[in-house]
């Protein structure tokens, strides 16, 4: 969509589901705009000034189903474009990792000193998608050469996005909506969330800038607690909601209390957030809030 706003021309975008991508599209209203292709179609002879890699389940939901098939998923089309790159060395990488390469231990934030954590002796199911993004990173480190750069994403909210989606602030906007009360439970769990401007404003410096071999975490101005989200929710958009010790939500990937990092990497690229996590969430619920209304 931030493409779009901005009229970046010859987009192709590639989906194992196309017919959705295409819906999207109409949703938008922008139909016609841009090729929607099969990845069948991603051969070594087209060209491609740069590829955005953003293969992967964008629901919490559906990711616990996937289980150990993140791993099949991941490295399929990562493989697709690392030998698209050995063919085309001058084309840009831009890998869509996550911040859950780090492993599993946010008891505090991660920083550039951070090492990843992984309970080599005691996986479970929720490590399968830290393990995904961490071996993919490390695939990328192993070729120096090649203009690969990933890019975590801790979280991301969009307007745009599908409020079906079992994430903790799509939640929120259903509660709103529906005026249920939303039950949620003590932790104070601290998010960083980026929103569209924030993240456009990142892929654009990548691209602009010298081809490096690089990773860097997404952030923002700084991060915002669950309370805090919360309360500043409830006082905008009259939203219900009960603080209760049972579970809830889907937890794909392990309870997080400071998932964000406060690793400012991202600089050397120019980039410079002029929002914090509380701004990017409530400007962009109330967006989702008035396409709805």
């Amino acid at each position: 969509m931030s493409f779009s706003k901005r009229n970046v021309p010859n987009l192709v975008l590639f989906a194992r589901r196309p017919e959705i991508i295409t819906q999207w599209l109409k949703n938008m209203k922008l139909s016609g705009r841009y090729t929607v292709a099969d990845f069948t179609s991603f051969t070594v002879d087209e060209h491609f000034d740069a590829v955005i890699n953003f293969v992967g389940s964008g629901n919490p939901a559906q990711l616990a189903e996937m289980g150990a098939s993140i791993f099949d998923v991941t490295l399929k089309f990562d493989t697709m474009v690392l030998d698209y790159l050995h063919r085309h060395p001058d084309c840009r990488y831009l890998f869509l990792s996550s911040g859950a390469a780090y492993g599993s231990n946010f008891d505090d934030p991660v920083d550039e000193d951070s090492k990843a954590v992984v309970a080599i002796n005691n996986l479970k199911p929720q490590d399968w998608y830290a393990v995904a993004k961490l071996y993919a990173e490390c695939r990328h480190r192993a070729l120096p050469l090649l203009p690969i750069v990933d890019i975590r994403v801790f979280n991301y909210f969009s307007h745009t996005q599908d409020i079906s989606a079992r994430f903790f602030i799509s939640d929120i906007l259903r509660a709103i909506r529906s005026g249920e009360t939303l039950i949620t439970s003590p932790d104070n769990i601290v998010r960083d969330y980026i929103g569209p401007d924030e993240f456009f404003q990142l892929i654009s410096l990548i691209l602009a800038a010298n081809a490096s071999n690089d990773v860097i975490d997404c952030y923002t101005k700084a991060p915002v607690n669950k309370m805090t989200l919360l309360s500043k929710i409830k006082e905008r958009f009259s939203l219900n909601y009960e603080i209760k010790d049972s579970p809830s939500g889907v937890n794909a990937t392990g309870l997080k209390m400071n998932y964000f990092s406060k690793n400012r990497r991202a600089e050397s690229f120019g980039y410079l957030p002029t929002r914090t996590a509380l701004d990017c969430v409530l400007d962009e619920a109330q967006l989702a809030i008035d396409k709805y209304a």
